[in-house]
């Protein structure tokens, strides 16, 4: 990989009005970057130090120095030793994603980035996207698809389970260089609010961006004070994409459209408007597994298969055309890719052997997503029960807690109440504060903290239902306290119960 000088750091954050001050000799602007960090522990000869975080402490920059560091670029407040060559810059993140571009070479500008923001179905539409892309490069012999999603990272040279949507832009650079460096065309990753807010993604270009929707979420005080400060962020995203495929059946349509003007090329789609350039009708569900539609565009008007179920999944495929079109996918490819396409844990539908219980798995975790979830349950299962399993985290977004309490009091014969990332905070007292809004709506509730418990006892005790199980999809991890532990996903204790179910049925 090539290997920048300090000068050339120094040169593109003035390039980009970063720099407020540079306080080093001229003996050390030649000096080659070996090394990027931003965690003093990592610090090794000839690293550039990054002093960021709301947790920075001096002492992390001392260590940075004895373990190497050649300079270190900081915000003023943060010049904790003057007589140490340093770069003073007036906006730490924006100052990290510039230097991460430039140490991994610019990775972004080498493939093409995909990006897809919205409240609900960045995960899905992801996924419907990569195995669009992956059946075109089969066919072609070429590399398959790099993903950064919430579900998983894949760049080809590794494939890990994700803890958050979108990493840090060093890390996020690193994984588009290594898709690069392994040949790849393509890269698909989920583009949160944090995100966008904190600048992660900043220089970064997309060729395709997919907005999705927008309704209200991780509004708290580690996130988004308000609503219009998490509108807002969403909205930042244009400025950085070419081609905006943007949901015409969104709230805020006429603001968001708006915003899209930013872009070269806006590629609209819709269930409801005839006028969007990828219109859907004659929505059909086949099974408990499978969706049909028709799909009209300026090029094709063709049926599509999804064999994921959710009637709201046929937005998401909708995005994934719209994005298939600007690539220049032939319609075969855009088939194939959705007939196959799976997100772990989104929509994963299991039923017992006397179809008498509908298990499903899904990852909804805000107001949106479970309004969407109930809207289509309801439309699909109209004479079943519905049961509900889920939580909230901990320490963040706490009006989840009143708007999910609420609508699942609305919806659900039974909430079952647990664990669902508690964090800093005790499961049983986010399950009691969710259960006061359950009882508002006159619902009924259980609180078992035991995610596994809850869940069998959720399909076990609730005959001719549709079992609705949310939040973690198939995390293996459970984040309690300040530690991630592991544990089973959501889908293998619904198959542990559907299994002794059948069983007691014969």
């Amino acid at each position: 990989m090539k290997r920048y000088l300090l000068k050339d750091y120094i040169d593109i954050l003035k390039k980009e009005n970063l720099v407020e001050d540079v306080c080093l000799c001229d003996s050390i602007l030649n000096t080659s970057i070996e090394k990027l960090e931003h965690n003093s522990k990592e610090v090794a000869n000839n690293t550039l130090y990054i002093c960021k975080g709301l947790n920075y402490k001096p002492e992390y920059l001392n260590e940075a120095i004895v373990r190497g560091a050649t300079a270190y670029i900081s915000e003023p407040e943060n010049v904790t030793d003057p007589d140490f060559p340093h770069i003073v810059v007036n906006d730490i993140r924006k100052a990290l994603a510039a230097v991460s571009c430039m140490y991994y070479d610019f990775p972004a500008d080498k493939i093409n980035m995909i990006g897809l923001t919205g409240t609900k179905g960045k995960s899905t539409t992801a996924y419907y996207i990569k195995s669009i892309l992956d059946d075109y490069m089969k066919e072609h012999n070429l590399p398959d698809t790099a993903i950064v999603s919430s579900i998983d990272t894949y760049d080809g040279k590794e494939c890990k389970e994700s803890l958050i949507t979108s990493p840090e832009s060093i890390d996020l650079q690193e994984h588009i260089a290594n898709a690069v460096d392994c040949k790849m065309q393509n890269l698909v990753m989920e583009v949160s609010s944090q995100a966008l807010k904190l600048d992660r993604v900043h220089d970064v270009l997309y060729k395709v961006g997919v907005f999705l929707n927008i309704s209200e979420d991780h509004i708290s005080t580690i996130e988004h004070p308000n609503f219009e400060d998490y509108f807002a962020s969403k909205l930042k995203f244009f400025a950085q994409v070419e081609n905006a495929c943007v949901n015409l059946d969104s709230d805020y349509i006429d603001r968001i459209l708006e915003n899209a003007q930013k872009s070269k090329k806006i590629i609209t789609f819709s269930t409801k408007n005839e006028k969007a350039d990828v219109f859907a009708y004659d929505i059909k569900k086949l099974t408990h597994t499978s969706i049909s539609f028709r799909v009209k565009t300026s090029k094709f008007d063709e049926e599509i298969l999804l064999t994921m179920p959710g009637l709201f999944n046929v937005e998401n495929a909708l995005a994934a055309i719209a994005t298939a079109m600007v690539l220049d996918i032939p319609f075969k490819n855009i088939y194939n890719g959705l007939k196959v396409a799976r997100a772990s844990g989104r929509m994963e539908a299991h039923v017992s052997k006397d179809g008498n219980i509908i298990v499903i798995v899904d990852y909804a975790h805000n107001k949106l997503s479970f309004q969407k979830l109930y809207e289509s349950t309801k439309q699909e299962y109209p004479d079943k029960n519905i049961i509900t399993v889920f939580g909230c985290p901990g320490g963040k977004a706490q009006l989840r807690r009143r708007d999910l309490g609420t609508l699942s009091g609305i919806h659900s014969k039974v909430s079952y109440l647990t664990a669902e990332d508690p964090g800093p905070e005790e499961a049983v007292d986010i399950c009691k504060e969710i259960a006061e809004y359950v009882a508002k709506e006159h619902g009924n509730y259980k609180i078992i903290e035991d995610r596994g418990e809850a869940i069998k006892e959720a399909i076990l005790d609730n005959p001719n239902s549709v079992v609705l199980i949310t939040g973690k999809g198939n995390e293996t991890r459970q984040k309690i306290g300040k530690k991630f532990m592991p544990c089973l996903t959501d889908t293998q204790y619904a198959l542990e119960a559907l299994e002794e179910y059948n069983k007691k049925i014969g």
